[in-house]
């Protein structure tokens, strides 16, 4: 059965104006528009949408000069927007100016594929000028939009206005009806790269490539991911067949160079990053100076430096020598904390406006709301807190489905939070007070439908995102008969854990000490006022107490999911299935308890982090 449509949450009075003048665009009142668009600049200057509009209209009534002052306006505020460059391409070829609109529709559909008009423009304008092969280039690309299947080109389209999850969202939609449509499987792709979900990329790209083995634009995604999931020979043989089909193609030539480049690179700082982040991998001494040796580098790459200062720490802390090791995970932190966007105090605003919303009686005025079904399993709580460890445990029953980190309800979230900059406050959480009973069941019935690509068949699921311990009151109105688990870890082995990890992505709060015992904070204040307006939503498992008596904390989880005990749960690390995180290699052995309290070998240098946590540190 296909679910309807999720409804849009309620617009703020800015985007009900847009929308207004969106209308009066497309029904070519457009002295009535410039005039809505002139006042709606006046209070939300860089709004993308308002100057597009704005410019549009200035083209229509005939003030060229006016359209063209405010293309360069948009352009300083907002210069990756296809659309911007289209409209200039418009404006100049209204005066004539075939070589600059030219440039523009270039740039245009560089930017976003899906412009037909621009295509058509470019097709016109170089036949017009004799260049019969561009022209030809252009016309194929045109023709190429209008084959598409009209779902493919939207979700490309608002992937290139700079949406992702709610492309994701168009093309996953596409993919439950048309499962073997290589354009959707491609664009689903470009998304999981733009993510850096790098191996369900590699799975989509493979699978085309199944398909229509001679789709070359295709194998040549395909070897990028593989290069970024430091898979370099492989990389090489597809880089190499394509150079056998195109031997003068400039970007296979540079392809294969880039990827021969990055096998040999001698400080190539990822790839020893990765060895140490087997967790089982012993470097040897001749390793560990080199790494030293390319560290210390002046030409080394930020990039490089921080993930081998990662490599060494982990080495070092190998070789129990504590201090050194510490220093370097230091360093390391510090180069990455460069890069980060983290602002712990929106995290905690948020943390309180979900206080604020989200009350006992703000639940109980809502009993009985949201889809019914008990598929999901959630697990919560921080990275390196033991989520994977019971994720594995649970996988192993035969009811259990163990899927991955899914990014479905902090999509959610952000759908709900509007468009609006990031400088205006946010409508998530107040906006779950003004949702109807039949929003918040489309939302579950839609959440559902959108793992399902996840599933083969098993009556439950996990979903193993860990900053969902936000979104719980989220989770319990859509998805009232769901299951939330709470994989708590002590605080110093927890925070600790986390400083000495270099993520793939994500989790930017784990770079400073500073922020992660924030964090940290922030996430015992919010699952105490869980446990308080949901009483028996949540259950906590101490990852402390799984180690101590593992049979009997299995069982507590399975009763707790209404699920009968099952010995295989008991043996894990035995299941046979993919895992995605940085605990994988030890998810694949039995519990020993010599990795609880690691933590207290660095103890010397961890001073500041247990004057950050507080109490919570005792």
């Amino acid at each position: 059965m296909t679910t309807a449509a999720a409804p849009a949450p309620s617009m703020s009075r800015i985007e009900t104006e847009v929308r207004r003048l969106r209308g009066l665009v497309e029904k070519r009142r457009f002295s009535e528009a410039l005039a809505v668009a002139a006042a709606l600049r006046l209070e939300v200057p860089e709004n993308r949408d308002i100057l597009y509009l704005l410019a549009v209209s200035q083209r229509y009534l005939g003030r060229i000069a006016d359209a063209l002052a405010t293309s360069a306006q948009f352009e300083a505020l907002h210069p990756d927007y296809g659309r911007l460059f289209q409209e200039r391409g418009h404006c100049l070829r209204t005066v004539g100016e075939a070589k600059a609109a030219i440039a523009a529709y270039e740039h245009a559909v560089a930017l976003n594929q899906t412009l037909a008009a621009s295509w058509n423009a470019l097709t016109d304008l170089y036949g017009a000028l004799g260049d019969t092969k561009q022209a030809e280039l252009a016309a194929a690309n045109a023709r190429r939009l209008v084959n598409l299947p009209p779902a493919v080109v939207s979700a490309t389209n608002v992937l290139s206005e700079g949406d992702i999850y709610g492309a994701e969202d168009m093309v996953r939609r596409h993919l439950l009806t048309h499962p073997d449509d290589i354009e959707a499987m491609r664009l689903l792709a470009r998304i999981g790269v733009r993510l850096e979900i790098f191996d369900d990329a590699e799975f989509l790209l493979e699978s085309v490539l199944v398909f229509q083995a001679d789709y070359h634009a295709a194998r040549f995604e395909y070897a990028g991911v593989l290069i970024q999931r430091h898979k370099f020979a492989l990389a090489r043989v597809q880089a190499e067949r394509l150079l056998a089909l195109d031997p003068d193609n400039r970007d296979y030539c540079i392809a294969l160079a880039n990827r021969q480049a990055a096998a040999v690179h001698p400080s190539f700082g990822d790839a020893y990053w990765s060895l140490a982040n087997l967790k089982t991998y012993r470097f040897t001494d001749e390793e560990i100076a080199r790494m030293r040796l390319h560290e210390a580098g002046a030409d080394t790459a930020a990039v490089d430096h921080y993930h081998l200062c990662f490599a060494l720490g982990k080495a070092l802390e190998d070789r129990s020598e504590f201090a050194e090791s510490f220093a370097y995970y230091e360093r390391g932190n510090a180069l990455k904390k460069r890069d980060s966007r983290h602002q712990a105090a929106t995290i905690e605003r948020n943390a309180e406006q979900q206080v604020a919303v989200c009350t006992a009686h703000f639940f109980a005025s809502r009993r009985g709301v949201g889809c019914r079904r008990p598929d999901p399993i959630f697990i919560v709580g921080l990275p390196r807190a033991g989520s994977t460890l019971l994720e594995q445990i649970l996988a192993s029953h035969s009811s259990v489905e163990g899927t991955m980190e899914l990014a479905e309800i902090p999509r959610l979230a952000l759908h709900l939070s509007g468009r609006e900059g990031s400088d205006s406050r946010p409508r998530y959480p107040e906006i779950l007070a003004e949702l109807s009973d039949d929003q918040l069941r489309q939302f579950g019935e839609k959440y559902l439908e959108e793992t399902a690509v996840f599933r083969s068949g098993k009556p439950r699921f996990i979903d193993k995102m860990p900053n969902n311990f936000r979104h719980i009151g989220l989770i319990h109105l859509i998805l009232p008969n769901a299951k939330i688990i709470d994989a708590r870890r002590d605080a110093m082995a927890c925070c600790f854990s986390n400083f000495k990890q270099l993520f793939a992505s994500g989790q930017e709060f784990t770079y400073s000490v500073d922020d992660i015992a924030r964090y940290y904070r922030t996430y015992v204040r919010l699952m105490d006022h869980w446990n308080a307006v949901l009483p028996g939503k949540v259950l906590r498992v101490q990852f402390e107490d799984v180690v101590d008596n593992l049979e009997t904390n299995v069982r507590r989880m399975l009763e707790f999911c209404g699920l009968d005990f099952e010995p295989a749960c008991l043996e894990y690390y035995k299941t046979e299935r993919s895992v995605r995180t940085a605990s994988s290699e030890q998810v694949r052995r039995p519990i020993f308890k010599d990795g609880v309290d690691q933590w207290r070998n660095f103890e010397p240098w961890l001073g500041d982090l247990k004057a950050a946590l507080g109490p919570l540190a005792s």
